[in-house]
């Protein structure tokens, strides 16, 4: 299986995406094509105390998309960027799967524009795997798409919904509506609609839908799949990583304390670290961009080598899960007709 990663992407690159690319290729054995200006990718492997392992190549490019560059354009306009010529390769079939750190916009466009959605697909969708009370969940979308309709959100149900069936090995996944209630009337005309679509796909059993879920019950655990306009998710997404960064500032000021409260820190260490790794994006390592044809992952702007280690494994499991064949078969069943999105465009 070939990975392309970016290494030129991410504010850690490329020394970071280099030792987590070659690390990634060490323990899942993938092979590894790294995108990106040829003499700076040596100088990273060199830093790390390494060679290029044989299964790890690079491919010369001579740009970089930079976080100033206008995200709908970038590719477009820096033809010969790490971020553009990687996406070309996995659309040509040099590689399986292609990863990023870079701009999130610019990577979406890109998918876009060279990979191309799976035919039907309206928009692409971001779909993170966020920690609840009960394990992990979906959240899709969160912020590819910060204007929506109802029926970007019932593709993005039904996406999500095939992610959660690999990622978290559920037969069901329980789907549930982001709002501010439980009740069917709660939320703009958005929400009114798209809980129409989403009940008539439940009672026809194509999804297992449980109606609207508010961001507290859902991170409790009461749904495997949160559906919702990139706008309410990303904000979702941004809080959990807040609140994950506070509750580490805040168990290690109570542990560091004094003598006593260092000894108790001892006794719950592993516990502390299992909440730790839990709220660490890190460890999750890339989210896909679900509704591209062919496998495209984006990893934290921020990620370090263990996160760019994590997201190689990642991209494999996409790469075997072969998401995209079954988004296109079910196709038909994500598609409103045509005087059903007629009533619900008079709504919008």
């Amino acid at each position: 299986m070939k990975i392309i990663i970016d290494a030129m992407g991410g504010d850690n690159a490329p020394l970071e995406i280099v030792k987590g690319a070659i690390q990634g290729h060490k323990d899942f054995g993938a092979e590894i094509i790294l995108t990106g200006k040829e003499n700076e990718i040596l100088k990273a492997v060199e830093d790390c105390g390494e060679r290029l392992p044989d299964g790890v190549t690079i491919r010369n490019c001579t740009e970089v998309i930079e976080a100033e560059d206008d995200p709908g354009f970038a590719c477009r306009r820096k033809k010969d960027s790490s971020m553009t010529v990687g996406l070309t390769m996995l659309r040509d079939g040099e590689g399986d799967a292609f990863v990023s750190a870079g701009s999130t916009g610019a990577l979406l466009a890109g998918a876009t524009l060279f990979v191309k959605r799976v035919r039907g697909i309206r928009r692409a969708a971001m779909s993170p795997l966020i920690p609840t009370a009960a394990g992990d969940a979906v959240l899709v979308d969160c912020g590819a798409n910060i204007e929506c309709t109802p029926e970007y959100l019932l593709q993005f149900a039904y996406i999500g919904n095939f992610y959660a069936k690999h990622a978290l090995k559920l037969e069901h996944p329980r789907v549930g509506l982001l709002n501010i209630g439980a009740e069917e009337s709660k939320g703009m005309q958005l929400h009114k609609d798209a809980y129409i679509l989403l009940k008539e796909a439940g009672d026809a059993g194509h999804i297992n839908f449980i109606g609207n879920v508010e961001a507290k019950d859902a991170l409790k655990g009461s749904v495997d799949v949160i559906v919702a306009d990139g706008f309410s998710g990303n904000i979702m997404l941004k809080t959990i990583e807040g609140t994950g960064s506070i509750v580490k500032t805040k168990l290690k000021g109570m542990f560091m304390k004094n003598l006593v409260t260092k000894i108790g820190a001892l006794c719950v260490k592993g516990g502390i670290n299992d909440i730790k790794l839990s709220l660490d994006p890190n460890e999750r390592g890339a989210t896909p961009f679900l509704g591209i044809a062919k496998p495209v992952l984006k990893a934290h702007g921020s990620s370090n080598a263990r996160a760019i280690r994590n997201a190689v494994k990642a991209a494999m499991d996409a790469v075997d899960s072969r998401l995209e064949e079954e988004i296109a078969s079910n196709i038909e069943l994500m598609q409103v007709k045509s005087e059903k999105k007629e009533e619900t465009l008079a709504h919008e």
